[in-house]
Parts: C-alpha cells; sequence; structure tokens
C-alpha cells in the first residue's frame, strides 16, 4: 500500500479525526452484532497511544433519508458499546455541526475519545459536499480514514474532508487493502477465486478481473443458473438473468478451463426451508416449477480437490440460499475447506458482505486469514477500482 498511516505521522497533542465504520445492526437499541467495533479497536488504540489530543470518531449507520435524523439510526448505542470496549468514556455529540460541539469537544481533557452522531443526518454528506466536509473538519488536526466499507464512496466524510487537512489510512484499513491488493497484484500461487451470490451482473467486472488474474475461478450460487441456461439447460423456476446470458456465454468463452461450474444441485420445489429437494447433475435439465438452492456434493468434492492445489484463496458470495438451514450445506462445506486450508498455511481472503456472514454462521471466522469488512468497497476492489476514500489519502 502507497499510502501513509497513522505509523507514518506524529498525532501527540493533535485532534485526530477518524472515519470509521460503525454500521452496524441494531434492534431495539441494542447491537446485534459489534463485529465492525471490535474490527476498529487496534486504529483506535494506536492512536490513543500516541497520546492525541482528542479522538474525535465519525460514521454513518444505515441509510435514513438523506439529511433527514431518523431515531432509529442513532449511533449513540454504539457509543455505550465503544466506551465498554475501550474501558473510557465516550462523549456523545447530537449535533456536530453546532459551533457549540466543536466549543465542548475543544474544551475536553486531552487524550478524550468522542463520537459524532450519524453523518448521513446531514444534507450533502452522500452527495460529497465540500460545505458539509469543512463543518466535520473543525474536530480535526489529522484526518485518518480506517472505514474501508465505505471506502468505495465519495462522500463528505471520506473524501471532501481529507482534502482539508493531512489524511492517512488507519491499521484495518491498511491490512485491508494489503491482503486484497495483494491477493491480486502478487498472490502467492496458485491463487483460486470462488464466486458466489444471485446475479452474474453484478460480478461481470470482478469475474472479468479474476479470469486475468487467477489460476481458476470457480462459481457457484445463483450466478450459477443463468451459465447453466446460457449452456442450454432448462433451469426450472431458478433464479435466471435473462439479460445476462449473452454476458454468461462471452465469459464462458474467455475463461475456457480456468471457469468452473458446478457438477451438481440441489434442486426444490419451492422456496421454503422445508421444501422437497433432490440432487440433479449439472446435465441434466430442473424440472418445471422447482429451483436451483444449493450446489451438491460432488461439486463440494470437485472443489475441495482444486482447492487443495491453491496457496491463496478469494472467496465471495456464498454457494446457495445459506439463510435457509436446508440449502446452506454446500456454503458451509466450503468454509469448512478454507478453514483447513488457512490451517495448512493457504492464505484464504473471505469478501465481505454476505460471504462473511456465511463464514460467521458456520463458526469458522477465526479459522480465515482475513474477513474483509467491506462487501461493497471489497468488490470494487477486486474490479480493479480505484476506491474514492483512499486515493483522497496521503502517498508515501
Amino acid at each position: 500500500m502507497n499510502k501513509k498511516t497513522i505509523r507514518d505521522i506524529d498525532l501527540s497533542g493533535k485532534r485526530v479525526l477518524v472515519r470509521v465504520d460503525f454500521n452496524v445492526p441494531i434492534e431495539n437499541g441494542v447491537i446485534t452484532d459489534e463485529t465492525r467495533i471490535v474490527a476498529s479497536l487496534p486504529t483506535l488504540r494506536a492512536i490513543l497511544d500516541q497520546h492525541p489530543k482528542s479522538l474525535v470518531l465519525m460514521s454513518h449507520l444505515g441509510r435514513p433519508k438523506d439529511g433527514v435524523p431518523d431515531p432509529k439510526y442513532s449511533l449513540r448505542p454504539v457509543a455505550a458499546a465503544l466506551e465498554t470496549h475501550l474501558s473510557r468514556p465516550v462523549t456523545f455529540i447530537e449535533n456536530p455541526l453546532s459551533d457549540e460541539a466543536v466549543a465542548q469537544v475543544n474544551s475536553l481533557p486531552d487524550g478524550s475519545v468522542v463520537l459524532l452522531e450519524n453523518t448521513r443526518f446531514y444534507v450533502g454528506e452522500t452527495q460529497n459536499s465540500p460545505e458539509l466536509a469543512a463543518q466535520f473538519a473543525k474536530f480535526g488536526d489529522v484526518y485518518v480514514n480506517d472505514a474501508f466499507g465505505s471506502a468505495h464512496r465519495a462522500h463528505s466524510s471520506t473524501e471532501a474532508v481529507a482534502k482539508l487537512m493531512p489524511a492517512v489510512a488507519g491499521l484495518l484499513m491498511e491490512k485491508e487493502l494489503n491482503y486484497l491488493s495483494g491477493a491480486l497484484e502478487s498472490p502467492v500461487r496458485p491463487l483460486i477465486a470462488i464466486l458466489g451470490g444471485a446475479k452474474v451482473s453484478d460480478k461481470i467486472k470482478v469475474i472479468e478481473a479474476l479470469l486475468a488474474k487467477a489460476d481458476k475461478v470457480l462459481i457457484g450460487g445463483g450466478m450459477a443458473n443463468t451459465f447453466l441456461r446460457a449452456q442450454g439447460r432448462a433451469t426450472g423456476a431458478s433464479l435466471v438473468e435473462e439479460n445476462a446470458l449473452d454476458v454468461a456465454r462471452d465469459l464462458l468463452a474467455k475463461g475456457g478451463e480456468k471457469l468452473v461450474l458446478p457438477l451438481d444441485f440441489v434442486i426444490a420445489d419451492a422456496f421454503k426451508d422445508d421444501a422437497n429437494t433432490q440432487v440433479i447433475r449439472a446435465d441434466q435439465d430442473v424440472p418445471d416449477g422447482w429451483q436451483i438452492l444449493d450446489i451438491g456434493t460432488a461439486t463440494v468434492d470437485h472443489y475441495k480437490t482444486l482447492l487443495s492445489t491453491a496457496r491463496t484463496v478469494v472467496w465471495n458470495g456464498p454457494m446457495g440460499v445459506f439463510e435457509m438451514p436446508t440449502f446452506a450445506k454446500g456454503t458451509n462445506a466450503i468454509a469448512q475447506i478454507l478453514a483447513e486450508l488457512t490451517a495448512q498455511g493457504v492464505i484464504t481472503i473471505i469478501g465481505g458482505g454476505d460471504s462473511a456472514a456465511a463464514v460467521e454462521k458456520a463458526g469458522l471466522a477465526e479459522r480465515m486469514t482475513h474477513i474483509s469488512t467491506g462487501g461493497g468497497a471489497s468488490l470494487e476492489l477486486l474490479e480493479g477500482r480505484v476506491l474514492p476514500g483512499v486515493a483522497a489519502l496521503n502517498d508515501k
């Protein structure tokens, strides 16, 4: 990574403004998953170890209407959770745009930790407003971006504010970029990518980028259905992107033996966990009214054989409808295979979003080399795109 980090700058006595990713699930005021908060702690502790004047944190949460405060998206519960993790008080600022808020933060004792209210409560955040960025900048002398999950968005708190003061990466941002960029630019080979999820169209550029850089690309999930239809198979009631069939044919032609499709599928007569199921080979038609909801055991065995040759594995997207236990077996099996490979020294990198959720659900998160905190950002990085929140940081 060619960007400066908090290791490259003196933060002593400075007001450090940090963009974190505290977009955590909250139900009835209770945080149900603190993974993203925990992931930020190494950066926050490293900054506090440098004895800053203040550590001021900002994040978005959920998707409130642009510029409209909504109590259910308040970050107040996060302030309480952060106090527990850091074992120190966290001052919560309800209206960071007021002069009183800036004066309050500046008057706090040295080393104080502050959390600003949801950045999306203020007009202009998602439009990358320079005016809003200038308001945020009143809280800092140095800007740190540690929110990899939001780095693909050019927003006031991720891009515009970075232009107003020295701007560096946090440790989580550095780790994400090193793993994901490293997997593509200088991988330990063989590099095998596993791609799942519902739609081919969402991942056309990712598939193209990985076909150019990986040794194998293994396909699963709903996107496999579209490839199957593109090969002339009947797919019954399965999810298929009719408008992506030509793209799928093109990818099959480009990929050749490098692009690997499932050998068999679990099909069901309804989209529900207790549906009737059966297993069919990939060269069989799906009966009318039935739909593909998971990969079968022959596919798992085949993918295990291929993965046994890998030294680096990148996985983005589940193999089936993993939210239903009946159709989570393929995804769980792949997760288990990767956990075993990690123990053998293979680098295993899990894209954010559903793949991260699936690995967490399978209880195997601790057994992977790296799990990304950003679904959309990791996809864009795998595509080879420049992330605005990263580009805005100072180069080394």
